[in-house]
C-alpha cells in the first residue's frame, strides 16, 4: 500500500489482494485493508478508500462505507473527498442525508450531495450554493416545462459560488439540458455565461458539452467563443475552440472569422496509405482458389472479385464465396461486398442487399464501410437515400464508445461526411432527383 503498487492497475499486488478479498470479506487481507483507512499517513488513507470504492462497487460492503463515514472530517483534503465517495455512492440515502445536516465542510456536503442523484432535489433551501446547485439541477431534470424559467434563474443565481466546491458545471447542466432536449436554450446559456469574466469558464465548458452533443452547436458557438477570448485565453476557453474546431461545418462557415485568431485547432484525422494489392483475373482465381467456401472475410476483396467480374462471370465456386463474404456476418466485409453481389446477381438482389445495409449506416465502427457500400451502387441505392438523410439530418450525435468526448465527436462527424458523399454519389447517378446543398446545420442561416 505504502509503495502505491496496490492501486495500480494489473500490478500482482492488487490482483492478489483483490482476490484474497473477494474469497471473504471477512479474512484478514480486507481486515487489514479496512484498519489502513485509519493509518497514520495520509497517502495510506487515500489508497485504502479508493481500493475500498472499487471493491464496494462489485458488491455491498457496509464495513467499507462505515470506514469511510469515520474519515469524512480527516485533516487530508484528499482523504475527505474519497471517503465522502464512498459513503455517499455506496451508502444509504438516509445516513448521507444525515451526515449533509451535521457537518459543515463545502468540500464534503458537496461531494454527498452529488452522490444521491434524484435524492438531492429538495435541498433546494441549503445553505450552501453548490448543494443548492445540484438540488434545482435534479430538479430540473422532472419538472413541466412551465418551471423551467424559474429553475433556470435559480441556477443562474448560485453558478458563481457554486463553481467553488463543483468543478464540472458545464458538464452537469449540459447533461440535464440535453435529456430535455433544450438544444436552443443552451446557446443562449452559453452565451450570457460567456458575457460575464466571472461565470466565463463555465460557459466555455457548457459550449464544449454542446458541440459534444447537438452538431449544430460548433456553428453557433464558435463566433461566442471567438468574441470572448480575449488577450489572456482560458484553458477551458482554449479547450471550447479546440472542441468546436473539429465540425467542418463551423469550420467552413467561420473561415474569414478564424483567419486573426490565434488557438490550436482541433488536429484532422491521419490519413492512413492505403496498401490495395494489384490483382489481374489470374492472380485473383489462385487466390480464392486458396480459399474455403465459407470465407467470412477478405481482405481487398472488392480489388479480387472486380478483377474477376470485369474478365467475366464468376466460377460457382467463386460465387458461392462471394455469397458468404456478403450475407454470412454483418461488417466490413459485408459492406465492401454487397455492391459486388449486386454487380454479379443483377437487380433482383437489389432489394435483400438494401435491406442488409441501411441498418448498419449508424453505425460508428462499419457505418463508414456501409455508406461507401451504398456510394459505389449509385442510383442503384436510391430507396436507401431516406436512411442516409435521415443520418444527415439529426440534430443530436450519433451515440458512440470512444475515448475521449472529442474523439467521439470526431467519429459521428466523420459518418456526416461519409453519409454526405453517399447522397451525393446516389443523387448524381439518380434521373430526377435534385442534389441537395452542402449540409448547413438548420438554424444557422438567414433569419434563424
Amino acid at each position: 500500500m505504502a509503495d502505491g503498487t496496490a492501486t495500480t492497475p494489473a500490478h500482482p499486488s492488487r490482483i492478489a489482494l483483490f482476490e484474497a478479498i473477494r474469497a471473504d470479506r471477512g479474512g484478514p487481507v480486507a481486515t487489514r485493508l479496512l484498519q489502513l483507512v485509519h493509518a497514520d499517513t495520509p497517502f495510506v488513507r487515500r489508497e485504502a478508500l479508493a481500493l475500498l470504492h472499487s471493491l464496494a462497487r462489485e458488491r455491498p460492503w457496509p464495513e467499507a462505507v462505515d470506514a469511510a463515514a469515520a474519515r469524512l472530517d480527516d485533516p487530508d483534503e484528499e482523504v475527505r473527498r474519497r471517503a465522502a465517495c464512498l459513503f455517499g455512492y455506496r451508502g444509504q440515502p438516509g445516513p448521507v442525508l444525515a451526515a449533509l445536516d451535521e457537518l459543515a465542510d463545502p468540500l464534503v456536503r458537496t461531494t454527498l450531495a452529488r452522490a444521491l442523484g434524484p435524492t438531492a432535489a429538495h435541498l433546494t433551501d441549503d445553505d450552501l450554493p453548490s448543494v443548492r446547485f445540484l438540488a434545482h439541477l435534479q430538479t430540473l431534470r422532472t419538472v413541466r416545462p412551465a418551471r423551467w424559467p424559474s429553475l433556470d434563474a435559480a441556477l443562474l443565481d448560485d453558478v458563481r459560488e457554486a463553481a467553488h466546491h463543483l468543478d464540472d458545471i458545464g458538464h452537469r447542466w449540459g447533461q440535464a439540458l440535453y435529456g430535455l432536449r433544450r438544444e436552443h436554450d443552451t446557446y443562449a446559456l452559453v452565451a450570457r455565461l460567456l458575457t460575464e469574466p466571472a461565470t466565463r469558464d463555465i460557459g466555455a465548458d457548457l459550449a464544449r458539452e454542446a458541440c459534444h452533443d447537438w452538431r449544430v452547436a460548433p456553428v453557433r458557438l464558435l463566433p461566442l467563443l471567438v468574441r470572448h477570448r480575449g488577450e489572456e485565453v482560458t484553458p477551458a476557453l482554449e479547450l471550447a475552440l479546440t472542441t468546436a474546431s473539429i465540425s467542418e461545418a463551423a469550420m467552413r462557415t467561420h473561415e474569414s472569422l478564424l483567419a486573426g485568431v490565434p488557438f490550436t485547432p482541433s488536429p484532422r484525422a491521419r490519413l492512413i496509405p492505403s496498401t490495395t494489392t494489384a490483382y489481374d483475373s489470374a492472380s485473383a482465381a489462385a487466390l480464392l482458389a486458396a480459399k474455403p467456401v465459407g470465407v467470412t472475410r477478405l481482405a481487398h476483396a472488392p480489388t479480387i472479385f472486380e478483377a474477376l467480374l470485369d474478365a467475366g462471370p464468376l466460377t460457382f465456386r467463386q460465387a458461392a464465396q462471394l455469397y458468404n463474404l456478403t450475407f454470412s456476418r454483418p461488417g466490413r466485409s459485408q459492406a465492401q461486398c454487397a455492391p459486388l453481389w449486386l454487380r454479379h446477381a443483377g437487380p433482383s438482389a437489389l432489394s435483400r442487399l438494401l435491406d442488409l445495409m441501411t441498418p448498419h449506416l449508424a453505425d460508428y465502427a462499419v457505418g463508414e464501410d456501409y455508406l461507401e457500400g451504398l456510394a459505389r451502387m449509385g442510383g442503384h441505392a436510391r430507396r436507401a437515400l431516406p436512411a442516409v438523410t435521415a443520418l444527415i439530418d439529426r440534430r443530436t450525435r450519433i451515440p458512440v464508445n470512444d475515448s475521449t468526448r472529442d474523439a467521439e465527436m470526431r467519429l459521428d462527424e466523420a459518418l456526416l461526411a461519409a453519409a454526405l458523399h453517399t447522397r451525393r454519389a446516389i443523387s448524381q447517378t439518380c434521373r430526377g432527383v435534385r442534389e441537395p446543398p452542402a449540409w448547413t446545420p438548420s438554424g444557422t442561416g438567414p433569419g434563424s
